[in-house]
């Protein structure tokens, strides 16, 4: 098993620290994973959002590992030190989403190789929402799933959402998928944001960390989706919102302050999720996990409490 590269010098890891390698995927992509095993009472994989990478969650990780937790990442294809596309890297691109789940059963399976405390949970926050709920379905180790804003629905008024499907559309059908999303707007990225308006948080701190990471590492850093990614992510939204909720227990997270992803989208998902709990957090924003010292306790102990 080969060693991967990990940035500890913005990161936020528990004693004992991340071990980063690269793995293998069933389809052959090349995909880099950690794992901090910082207590024994069970894993949670920890599924990222769109531009996100494993650093970034080394403070869940810690948050986690105080409650007795291990854990495990992965960069999703096509971001963090994955793979992306070579035409431009800066891009966020994939061609369906169901080439993320070849990224969680290679996780599964390096969790099971180095015999990772069970029972194993999940815990995913924004695109990782989509990729979770589909990975309920077909993996029944996973023992109970926390959510937090996850990307179950876009809030997209209709005549944007009709020129979503389009273009999108379009493009992939005459091999233009790979090229960014006009005005997708704001991104998530914050190397290029101020924190007065931003999106993601309301912590002073929390953004400033968050954009160090990206301001020391540059090549962590990802700009906008893709138009194939914005038909994979319509599509498998579409799928997933006909299914039946999983016989798992629920814990989704959502601020009261949120702007990227459908909370209507959320709200209805979690209505008819039979052991679904959702707790909404007044004054957050998108980032749940990464709010204010105080909004982070209290989730974070509600976490531990649901995971048991």
């Amino acid at each position: 098993m080969e060693a991967a590269p990990y940035h500890h010098d913005v990161a936020a890891d528990p004693a004992c620290g991340a071990q980063a390698v690269w793995l293998r995927a069933g389809d052959g992509t090349r995909l880099r994973a950690a794992t901090w095993r910082a207590g024994e009472r069970g894993t949670v994989l920890l599924l990222q959002g769109r531009t996100e990478y494993i650093e970034k969650y080394s403070d869940a990780a810690r948050e986690l590992g105080l409650r007795g937790f291990a854990s495990a990442a992965i960069d999703w294809r096509g971001q963090g030190l994955s793979p992306r596309p070579k035409r431009d890297p800066r891009v966020g691109h994939v061609k369906h989403f169901s080439d993320f789940q070849n990224d969680v059963d290679v996780l599964l399976a390096h969790c099971d190789a180095l015999d990772m405390p069970r029972p194993w949970h999940m815990m995913a926050h924004s695109m990782g929402g989509p990729i979770g709920l589909a990975a309920l379905h077909r993996r029944p180790e996973i023992a109970r799933a926390v959510f937090s804003a996850p990307m179950w629905g876009l809030p997209l008024a209709p005549g944007r959402r009709a020129l979503a499907w389009g273009t999108s559309t379009a493009a992939t059908l005459v091999g233009l998928g790979d090229r960014e999303t006009p005005a997708s707007g704001k991104v998530g990225d914050p190397a290029a944001a101020p924190f007065k308006g931003n999106l993601l948080t309301s912590d002073p701190d929390m953004f400033a960390w968050m954009k160090r990471q990206i301001v020391t590492h540059p090549e962590l850093a990802l700009g906008g989706p893709s138009l194939g990614w914005l038909f994979a992510a319509l599509r498998e939204m579409n799928r997933l919102a006909r299914e039946a909720a999983p016989d798992v227990p629920c814990l989704t997270f959502l601020g009261d302050d949120e702007e990227i992803v459908s909370k209507d989208a959320i709200h209805v998902r979690m209505k008819s999720w039979p052991k679904g709990h959702l707790e909404e957090i007044p004054g957050a924003r998108h980032e749940v996990l990464m709010e204010t010292p105080d909004i982070r306790a209290r989730v974070y102990d509600a976490i531990a409490a649901h995971l048991g």
